[in-house]
């Protein structure tokens, strides 16, 4: 019976779709977090009769019958609103308000990309996230700096120790992409450049295509609760459902099986 085929496509859809949102959830508090969503494709169908098809004494068949294989997964998609941002009252963390990504250098020597902008400076002085990856390009804070400051377009000014004016230590920039949810997450917040999203473009903030900074803030999860748990009852219920065709198809065959 097709119908213990079609059911299981759904269930396995649905626990999908459940992994997904419980993905969302554990991340709520994940700084620069970007919510996702799995969207699905029903399969092939098993035609009986064509639509279009001449039928007897040259009449055309209107619809055909066509019977469903059921369900699969087209794709997890990565939706890349702004989230919330939040003060932190750490001069070095940074939230961007707008599009783009901070290039992040990799042990491996390979460029990620991140929202994350809860930075810190480590023993040489240098900006870097919280796993202790430089932001690139290298910004170093000199060990005399009384204060710094990061203004919206992304430079990086010092005042050191016994001077009144502040020096340019660095110019932060961002990158973008054509498609930013075709970046591959590889965990820690981290993204890579993959065939999908493109090469990345790169450029100061506030210029044309890129999001101006914003010292002392950080960008919080797109996650939003209400939505995540109205998405999560939706999935349980549909998950029912398809058991529920399971058991009633598996009662027709044992109804068949008694025809004596």
């Amino acid at each position: 019976m097709q119908a213990l085929r079609t059911a299981a496509t759904g269930m396995s859809a649905q626990q999908l779709n459940v992994e997904v949102i419980s993905n969302n959830i554990a991340n709520m508090n994940t700084v620069g977090f970007k919510k996702q969503r799995a969207e699905f494709q029903d399969l092939l169908y098993h035609t009986i009769e064509r639509a279009g098809a001449m039928a007897a004494e040259g009449a055309i068949v209107p619809t055909g019958v066509q019977i469903g294989g059921g369900v699969k997964a087209g794709s997890v998609y990565r939706i890349t609103e702004q989230g919330a941002v939040t003060q932190t009252g750490n001069p070095y963390d940074m939230a961007i308000s707008g599009r783009g990504f901070f290039q992040v250098l990799m042990p491996s020597g390979e460029t990620a990309y991140t929202r994350a902008g809860n930075l810190s400076l480590n023993a040489d002085g240098q900006l870097v996230t919280e796993d202790g990856y430089a932001l690139q390009p290298a910004i170093a804070v000199p060990g005399d700096a009384t204060s710094i400051s990061i203004s919206k377009s992304g430079e990086v000014q010092a005042i050191r120790e016994g001077q009144a004016d502040a020096e340019v230590v660095g110019q932060i920039e961002l990158a973008n992409f054509v498609n930013e949810a075709g970046l591959s997450a590889i965990g820690d917040n981290l993204l890579v450049e993959t065939a999908a999203s493109g090469p990345a473009n790169v450029g100061a903030p506030g210029a044309i295509g890129f999001g101006n900074l914003l010292q002392g803030y950080t960008e919080a999860s797109n996650v939003d609760a209400v939505t995540e748990i109205t998405a999560l009852i939706i999935a349980q219920r549909a998950y029912e459902m398809n058991s529920k065709v399971i058991s009633a198809a598996d009662e027709m065959l044992q109804a068949a099986n008694a025809v004596k």
